[in-house]
C-alpha cells in the first residue's frame, strides 16, 4: 500500500521506465488527476524514450490523465564527453549500478518540474524512486531538505511525494496490473528505436520481470531481425 499525503492535483515526472510509468497507473486507479511532466537534457536515449512516453500515455488515457508536460534541460554543456550524451562506451550488464549514475540529475530534474508545477497551482510532485536507489540524490534525507529549500525558494509549500521509497522492485511490478508494461522504456543504449538487451538498464529491466516471474513483452534489438527494427 503507497501512501499519498496531501490534496489537489500531482505532477509526476515520467522517464518512461517501469517504476514511474506503474506509479502514474497507481495514481490514476486512486483517483488522482495526473499532469505527467517530462525533461528533456540531450541526452543520447531519449529520442527513444520520449517516443516511448507519448505512446504509454495515449495506451493509459483516461480525462484524469492530463496532456503531457515537456520541459527542456539540456545538460550536454555540463557532461560534455559523457556516455550520456554521446552514446559512447554505454555501461553494459556487467556494470554496478554506480556505472549509470548522472551528478546532479534528481536536483535539477526536480528544480525544473517544481517550478512548472508551482506556476501552475500543482503542490504535489511525484516521482518514483524505490528504497533499494543507491544514490546520494535519492536519500530520505536528500528529499526532505531538497523540498525544503524548494518550497523556501518558490515561497509556497510544495511536497514532493516519493510513494515507492520503501518499496523494492518486486513490490512495484506487483502493483502494474494490466498496464501495458512494453510500451515503457529502459534502455540508455537504444537501437533504431528497441532496447538494445545488453546496456546497465536493458540487465536491470530483464531481471525485473524474471524475479517476479512476469513474462517479459520487451523487443530487445538483438532478439529481433534488423529489417523489422522499427525507427
Amino acid at each position: 500500500m503507497i501512501s499519498l499525503p496531501g490534496q489537489g492535483p500531482i505532477g509526476l515526472l515520467l522517464s518512461g521506465g517501469l517504476d514511474s510509468a506503474i506509479l502514474l497507473v497507481e495514481l490514476l486507479r486512486r483517483g488522482e488527476r495526473v499532469t505527467p511532466i517530462y525533461v528533456r537534457s540531450n541526452l543520447s536515449w531519449e529520442p527513444a524514450e520520449s517516443a516511448a512516453v507519448r505512446d504509454f500515455l495515449a495506451a493509459v488515457a483516461e480525462p484524469r490523465l492530463e496532456s503531457l508536460v515537456t520541459l527542456e534541460l539540456p545538460v550536454d554543456d555540463l557532461y560534455g564527453e559523457h556516455w550520456s550524451v554521446t552514446g559512447r562506451r554505454v555501461p553494459d550488464e556487467s556494470t554496478p549500478d554506480e556505472a549509470v549514475f548522472l551528478p546532479g540529475r534528481n536536483p535539477l530534474l526536480i528544480i525544473k518540474a517544481a517550478i512548472w508545477c508551482q506556476l501552475h497551482g500543482i503542490g504535489r510532485l511525484a516521482l518514483a524512486p524505490l528504497g533499494s536507489n543507491p544514490f546520494p540524490d535519492a536519500t530520505p534525507e536528500f528529499f526532505l531538505e531538497f523540498a525544503g529549500a524548494m518550497s523556501r525558494a518558490l515561497g509556497t509549500p510544495i511536497e514532493i511525494l516519493r510513494p515507492f521509497a520503501a518499496m523494492h522492485k518486486q513490490d512495484v511490478m506487483a502493483l502494474a496490473g494490466d498496464a501495458p508494461l512494453e510500451l515503457t522504456f529502459s534502455c540508455i543504449n537504444p537501437v533504431e528505436g528497441l532496447h538494445c538487451g545488453h546496456c546497465n538498464k536493458c540487465a536491470e529491466r530483464k531481471s525485473a520481470f524474471k524475479t517476479t516471474a512476469l513474462a517479459d513483452p520487451t523487443r530487445y534489438a538483438d532478439r529481433v531481425p534488423r529489417q523489422k527494427a522499427r525507427h
